[in-house]
């Protein structure tokens, strides 16, 4: 059988399916606000043979050379494969093409919720900075 790696923007219930992983990776504390995320358009899954791996999120500013994605990057934790982590790297790689090709940015910013991703995106050369003073609130 041949492995089909799909990289995709969003379609209906992929919201959901985000909001059911969230909750089991934070341990049952409020998912991302559909009102909080992008278009569909800037809306991303990856898959493998079909089965969602991991969504993330791209968004534009109002000057467009500029992007905040990918964020809120999330995986489905029943995908157990041994390409899970070269997997979530083309999401990040895919996502980074489309702000380019798509919508003509240069530079992005990211917020990497743990060392798993900081490794990925180290890994992808993105330049680190430690965070000290980070803070965000739901209001």
């Amino acid at each position: 059988m041949n492995h089909i790696v799909t990289f995709r923007t969003f379609k209906e219930g992929d919201y959901d399916m985000c909001c059911e992983w969230w909750k089991w990776w934070w341990k049952g504390e409020i998912p991302v606000k559909r009102q909080l995320l992008p278009d569909d358009k800037s809306c991303y899954v990856i898959e493998s043979n079909g089965t969602p791996v991991a969504a993330g999120f791209l968004f534009t500013f109002e000057n467009p050379l500029v992007g905040y994605g990918p964020t809120w990057v999330v995986s489905n934790p029943e995908y157990k494969k041994k390409d899970r982590r070269q997997i979530l790297e083309l999401l990040i790689s895919n996502i980074e093409k489309d702000a380019k090709q798509t919508f003509g940015m240069v530079q992005l910013f990211t917020v990497c919720g743990n060392t798993f991703l900081q490794d990925i995106h180290k890994k992808l050369d993105w330049f680190m900075m430690p965070a000290k003073y980070e803070a965000f609130k739901y209001l």
